[in-house]
């Protein structure tokens, strides 16, 4: 089943064809790291399934909150609108279930936002998410360790790089680098006197990014749409309920009276769930990854050119290593943008 923030986000999104875009192949890794990938597949299945998860709760959660609160408005203000708190209305016996949806709308909203903070439904998506993108690296990341030296961190992220203080709260990941490194040390003793591995592994690196690179146009283009989008419907929101309440002067129709309570409230719940949410942050940090990628697959290439040399490995290594390092502030950005929402009410 769809999760609830995507078919919101289908339904604001009717009409828009995003540009068609070749897909690169699928990475297809040196066969000296195929044990280590593989070793590493399972791992990164069940982190990335769950971060999955958890981010469609935390997400639909975040949405909802927004768009029910609109919606309580609106039961709110149909029996006032339309009349039928008038004793001598026809409808004036059945106003109280308007009331009554008013509450159930409040309960449920309610309740969203409990079972979000009491599962923990964000601090598990941004870990989870955390887990997913370190298992998924650290084979590339692990021909750039130097495991014939000792050092007191399990991670090989740790060793590369310095990756920020939330991402060495990664314990899982930790503790498989630190069950994987015999199979690492064993397997890539010996990999960069290899001609034939320092091309492969430059190859396989070039594959991955131009994967990131094309996920990472789409969601830019996505946002993009997606933001451009609310803000003109909520323009057209905000002038309908000033058409509204020019109207009011001359008709007194109730309809007109709910158009102008309930338009502004739904044209704010929509601007507010998009300022309030990581949309802006993905469309911008996207659309610097798709450039930033394209600069680190040339350097990632021109570094493998020529004949085989010590220098040539370091030059793959440096650049392989420089790549990863955007990726992982990129992720470090993300994650601090979003950790201090706390899926609030607004």
């Amino acid at each position: 089943m769809m999760p609830l923030h995507s078919v919101i986000k289908r339904v604001l999104l009717i009409g828009f064809r995003p540009p068609q875009i070749a897909r690169p192949p699928s990475p297809s890794p040196p066969a000296l790291l195929r044990p280590l990938v593989d070793a590493m597949e399972a791992e990164h299945r069940t982190f990335n399934q769950r971060a999955i998860e958890y981010g469609n709760r935390y997400r639909s959660a975040y949405w909802s909150i927004y768009l029910l609160s609109a919606l309580a408005v609106l039961f709110a203000a149909m029996p006032f609108a339309l009349g039928w708190d008038q004793h001598d209305h026809a409808m004036h016996p059945y106003a109280w279930l308007w009331g009554l949806c008013e509450l159930i709308v409040i309960g449920t909203l309610g309740v969203v936002y409990w079972r979000g903070h009491r599962n923990r439904w964000q601090a598990r998506w941004l870990a989870s998410r955390t887990h997913a993108e370190l298992a998924r690296y650290s084979p590339l990341v692990a021909p750039l360790v130097d495991f014939s030296t000792a050092h007191p961190a399990a991670s090989w992220f740790a060793r590369v790089f310095d990756p920020g203080q939330h991402l060495r709260e990664a314990d899982d990941v930790d503790r498989l680098c630190e069950r994987l490194e015999p199979l690492a040390r064993s397997t890539l003793r010996a990999a960069w006197d290899d001609a034939g591995f320092v091309k492969d592994y430059a190859r396989w690196a070039v594959e991955i990014l131009a994967g990131q690179r094309s996920y990472h146009h789409h969601v830019a283009v996505e946002q993009r749409a997606l933001s451009a989008r609310i803000y003109a419907l909520t323009a057209w929101l905000f002038g309908l309920t000033a058409a509204a309440s020019a109207l009011h002067l001359v008709a007194d129709w109730g309809v007109l009276t709910l158009a102008a309570i309930f338009f502004p409230a739904l044209a704010a719940a929509l601007h507010g769930a998009l300022a309030q949410s990581e949309s802006h942050r993905l469309e911008l940090s996207s659309e610097r990854l798709y450039r930033t990628l394209g600069q680190a697959i040339v350097d990632i290439e021109a570094s493998a050119r020529g004949a085989p040399s010590a220098s040539q490995s370091d030059a793959v290594k440096n650049a392989v290593r420089s790549a990863v390092d955007l990726i992982l502030e990129e992720h470090q950005d993300w994650h601090l943008l979003v950790r201090p929402h706390q899926l609030k009410l607004g």
